[in-house]
């Protein structure tokens, strides 16, 4: 099943628009926090994106733009502003369609429909994330990203927060972890996953994340 997340102020075309999904059978979820527009994204996983620009706090350019860094799933703007520069910006950050308010929900879900499958013919997109307690950690470019600030890791280190974060709330054992790294034809010793850990730790320290990862002694490392 298709999911599509509908990002609309007015609630009352918000519903509108769900209500319809549902005759198609597909799954779609309405924001409701439009502070949290990219971790709900992050977290519902969606396979097309409906975007108003109007929004409060920050508008549709903005949401869309931090979709961007971590995805090419399709985005049509939806918006009763319909000048040519409003269409232009909508393309230039990277919108796939655009449909003008009032719209007929005939013509919206026939760019819907045909927008998805030009997509998923061809290719399988994927968010390309992993999201726990508002951190994201970006599987295409080794970055983590926390309170807009962003961080640079190591091949060693990307590994070692990817297996923590994949298994979160879990407690990995150090053999586990140096199993992991070791099958990855990336050798890392005792003394050497400890170096990684700290430098690691450091990292995260410096965006806000003091004890992201939590030493369980004489068992391994989680991520609560």
């Amino acid at each position: 099943m298709f999911k599509i997340l509908v990002v609309e102020d007015d609630i009352k075309i918000r519903n509108i628009i769900l209500e319809n999904m549902k005759r198609w059978e597909y799954e779609g979820l309405g924001v409701d926090d439009f502070n949290e527009v990219f971790n709900i994204f992050v977290e519902f996983n969606p396979h097309l994106v409906l975007l108003d620009i109007n929004l409060p706090a920050f508008d549709g350019f903005y949401w869309c733009n931090k979709i961007r860094e971590v995805s090419k799933v399709p985005i049509i703007f939806i918006s009763s502003r319909n000048s040519n520069m409003d269409i232009i910006m909508s393309v230039n950050m990277g919108g796939d369609d655009f449909v003008q308010k009032p719209f007929s929900l005939e013509v919206l879900m026939a760019k819907i429909n045909a927008l998805l499958r030009r997509t998923y013919s061809y290719t399988d997109i994927q968010t390309n994330v992993i999201e726990h307690n508002g951190v994201v950690l970006n599987l295409k470019d080794n970055n983590i990203i926390y309170n807009e600030k962003r961080i640079e890791l190591t091949k060693n280190e990307f590994k070692i927060i990817y297996i923590l974060m994949k298994d979160s709330r879990n407690v990995v054992s150090r053999d586990n972890i140096m199993r992991k790294l070791w099958e990855d034809e990336s050798f890392v010793d005792d003394n050497t996953l400890t170096v990684n850990i700290n430098r690691l730790r450091k990292k995260l320290s410096d965006i806000g994340l003091n004890d992201f990862i939590k030493t369980k002694r004489g068992q391994g490392y989680i991520i609560e």
